[in-house]
């Protein structure tokens, strides 16, 4: 049995064994850094679409808005000819004003419901 030496071939082996590691790790930084580039790219995508959808749901909920005064103040004047300015104008504040009242009453029955739901 000979004893254990290190010659040139084994030295080569380490170098070349410590070369491979070297660029494994100047590979794996630059896929990172590629992959991180990737996700910055895909997140700017994703806020430019949400940003979109926010601006045309802020613009269709305005226009909604708009139009719902306008068939109010249509209600109004229908009936200014059968009760007058001033009682239309009470009757169609005083059913908004119930109409609130009643929406707001079934958002308290969801969210105790919901309460319920997830109470231990």
């Amino acid at each position: 049995m000979t004893p254990h030496t290190e010659g040139p071939e084994e030295a080569a082996r380490q170098a070349s064994v410590g070369d491979a590691f070297r660029r494994l790790y100047t590979d794996a930084r630059g896929y990172a850094a590629a992959e991180a580039e990737k996700q910055k790219l895909r997140l700017s995508l994703i806020m430019a679409g949400v940003r979109n959808a926010a601006i045309f749901a802020v613009t269709a909920f305005l226009i909604l808005f708009a139009s719902l005064v306008a068939l109010l103040v249509g209600l109004i004047h229908v009936l200014e000819p059968m009760i007058g300015p001033l009682g239309a104008t009470l009757v169609i504040f005083a059913a908004g004003i119930v109409i609130a009242i009643l929406l707001l009453l079934l958002a308290k029955g969801c969210i105790t419901r919901m309460k319920k739901a997830i109470a231990p």
